[in-house]
Parts: C-alpha cells; sequence; structure tokens
C-alpha cells in the first residue's frame, strides 16, 4: 500500500494582480510609504543569471483574518510593486499541519478563484496605492486582473522523491482544484503535470496556467517570486492588448470623421491625429522595454527552464505577438498620416507658387495698362 502524502508545513500562496499605473517611481514608493520595505532578491545557486534591472518593491501589509470553506484562516498580506505599473497583492496562507495532499484540494479549490479574496486584495491595492499616490505615473483602475495560487510545501511527513510525487493521483486534481471524486481523464492528468522539474531528487516544481505546485526542502522563495514575475508580465501584455483595441477604433473613428474634409491651407486635419498616432507608438515602446526588462535570462539552468515553462503555460507568447502585431498596425497607420499630412504640405506649397505666379502675372499686367 503507498503510503499517503503528508503536509506537515507548507503555504498557500495567493497572488492577486492589478494594473495600477502606466510606470511607478520604486524609489519615491519607498520614500513615500511608512512601512518596511524590500527589494526582491534571487538567492539560489544559478539566480545570479536572471537579471532584473530594476527589481520590484515589497511592503509588509499586516495580517487579515480570511474565512473559507474549508474554516477559518489568518492570512498574511503583502504588496508588491513592479515598475512597469503593476501591482500584486499576496495572501500567504498557512497549510494545516498534517493535511493529506487529497485533503489540500478542497482547500486549494476554496482559494482559487475566489470573490472574497479578489474584494481584499482590490481594496488593499487601492489602500497601498493611496499611500504612494506620489509615485504613480498616470495612475488608472483597469478592471482587469490576474490570479495564481502557489501550493508551496517545506515538509512531508516522510521524504518523497519527485517521481514520487508526480505519481500521486492527488496532485492533477490539487491544481486543478477539483474536489469532486470523478475520476480525471489520464489526458487530462498528463497535461496538468507535463511541466515538471526537479534539480535535487526529493524538490520538485509543476507549473500549470493557473496554479503551480512547488515541494522545496530548502524554503528558497524563488520558484514563486519568478512565478510572481512571469504572472506580473502577463497581466501588462493583457492590459496593452486592450488599450491598444481601445486606441486603434479611436483612431479609425478620427480618420472616419476627417475623411473627405476640404483640407485647410494651413493645416492638415490629420496633423494632430499623427502627433497622437506618434505618442501612443513612443508609449508602447516604452512599456514593452519596461516589461521585458523585468527579467532577462542569462543561461540555460534549472530557474531559467522554470520561468520559461511558466512564460509557455500562461501563454505569454501569444499576448505579446499580439500586442507586437497592434503595435505594427500603429505604425502603419502613422506612416500613412504623415504621408497625409506631407501631402496637403506639398499642395500648400504648390498653391502658394500658383498663387505668387497669378500674382507676378496679374502685376505685370496691370504695368502694361496704359494710364
Amino acid at each position: 500500500m503507498v503510503e499517503p502524502l503528508i503536509v506537515e508545513q507548507g503555504v498557500l500562496y495567493a497572488y492577486r494582480m492589478f494594473d495600477v499605473a502606466d510606470e511607478i517611481d520604486l524609489q519615491r514608493a519607498v520614500e513615500l510609504n511608512k512601512q518596511a520595505a524590500v527589494r526582491l532578491k534571487l538567492s539560489r545557486e544559478g539566480s545570479q543569471y536572471l537579471e532584473m534591472a530594476n527589481p520590484p518593491v515589497a511592503f509588509l501589509l499586516g495580517d487579515r483574518p480570511l474565512g473559507l470553506k474549508q474554516g477559518a484562516f489568518s492570512a498574511q498580506l503583502v504588496g508588491r510593486l513592479f515598475d512597469h505599473g503593476a501591482l500584486s497583492i499576496l495572501l500567504r496562507i498557512p497549510i494545516p499541519p498534517a493535511t493529506r495532499l487529497d485533503q489540500l484540494v478542497a482547500l486549494a479549490d476554496d482559494v482559487y478563484d475566489n470573490p472574497a479574496i479578489d474584494q481584499l486584495a482590490r481594496a488593499e491595492a487601492d489602500g497601498l496605492c493611496g499611500s504612494i499616490a506620489g509615485a504613480l505615473q498616470t495612475p488608472h483602475c483597469w478592471e482587469g486582473s490576474e490570479s495564481y495560487t502557489v501550493i508551496f510545501v517545506e515538509r512531508f511527513r516522510t521524504t518523497p522523491t519527485a517521481d514520487e510525487i508526480l505519481a500521486s493521483e492527488s496532485l492533477p486534481r490539487l491544481l486543478l482544484g477539483e474536489a469532486q471524486q470523478k475520476p480525471i481523464s489520464q489526458s487530462e492528468c498528463s497535461d496538468v503535470i507535463k511541466h515538471a522539474y526537479s534539480y535535487f531528487t526529493d524538490d520538485l516544481v509543476v507549473v500549470d496556467w493557473n496554479s503551480a505546485f512547488v515541494y522545496e526542502p530548502s524554503a528558497s522563495h524563488d520558484i514563486h517570486d519568478i512565478l510572481e514575475i512571469a504572472n506580473a508580465q502577463l497581466l501588462e501584455l493583457r492590459y496593452y492588448d486592450e488599450v491598444l483595441d481601445r486606441e486603434l477604433v479611436r483612431i479609425y473613428d478620427d480618420m472616419e470623421r476627417k475623411r473627405g474634409r476640404f483640407l485647410s491651407l494651413f493645416r492638415s486635419d490629420y496633423a494632430n491625429l499623427q502627433r497622437n498616432v506618434m505618442v501612443l507608438m513612443l508609449e508602447v515602446a516604452e512599456f514593452t522595454e519596461r516589461v521585458e526588462n523585468s527579467l532577462k535570462i542569462i543561461g540555460d539552468f534549472y530557474l531559467a527552464r522554470v520561468y520559461r515553462a511558466a512564460v509557455r503555460r500562461l501563454n505569454i507568447p501569444s499576448w505579446q505577438e499580439s500586442v507586437d502585431r497592434k503595435e505594427a498596425l500603429v505604425a502603419q497607420i502613422y506612416d500613412l498620416l504623415k504621408g497625409e499630412v506631407e501631402h496637403g504640405r506639398t499642395m500648400l506649397l504648390e498653391t502658394l507658387v500658383v498663387l505668387l505666379i497669378l500674382a507676378e502675372i496679374l502685376m505685370a499686367t496691370v504695368r502694361l495698362v496704359p494710364h
């Protein structure tokens, strides 16, 4: 008989992420907020090959009571700011000692996409933003958000290997939050745990699209910090994808309204629109650079493989392609408007030349007429 996996020490990390500004001055935020701030620093071996141009800043927000179906819990809250405008609210929910892995499924299911957690995190995000308002550049309140949960186990009652944990029927259920006893298909189970990584025989990371399982006897936080960074990148790409959708519709509407108008001899109707499109291009380019610089990988070591797995599982490349495609459309529109504006200027110059010639002819005619 296979001995059940029993968690002796572990935490559920429930993330709720919001886009709150175009950019956040992290140093200014530290100065404005009176709570102790900590810059993210990875410590695991090989982490020196992960570069962060401007590491995010975390603030301890204190403990909050949290009522779940599985009972009352006390969650420790942490707010983390990213310079590209994202704010992450983390709830650290302790796993009761002596919880079997199959029993943990119900608790995880209760935490995934929980409206009460969403509301608490949104309120905490609003409060943190209020305390650092001077550090927010173009603050806004986007309705979209990202949620992600990391099941972090530091110690089991026994010392299972990664292969033994992967063989557990409870692991796919845990990541899916599938509390029903109805059997899950083998193909679904295989898909859920296919992004599994181990460095030693007794550690394990399994990355799914909505959650991850981390068994880390060393208690290192680097894995779930990396997963948080990947989710923050996804949030930003989703936000700017929506911004570009909205701006493209506005640009097309403006072009349609101006089409067919009589162009002023002194100013093209498209001149202001061209400038607005140019500003949008610069803003998107700056945003893309900030997101890409949030984490750079040098080499192919363990942490890099976990990060790349998270990027694939979260479908970040598809969102990046969508943003790039719409950015290219904006660039094409800018070129079109530039051509229209230059055409208007050419017409103005040609008109002025014709008027000057006509004036010369008229003056010459007047001089030839006998008085």
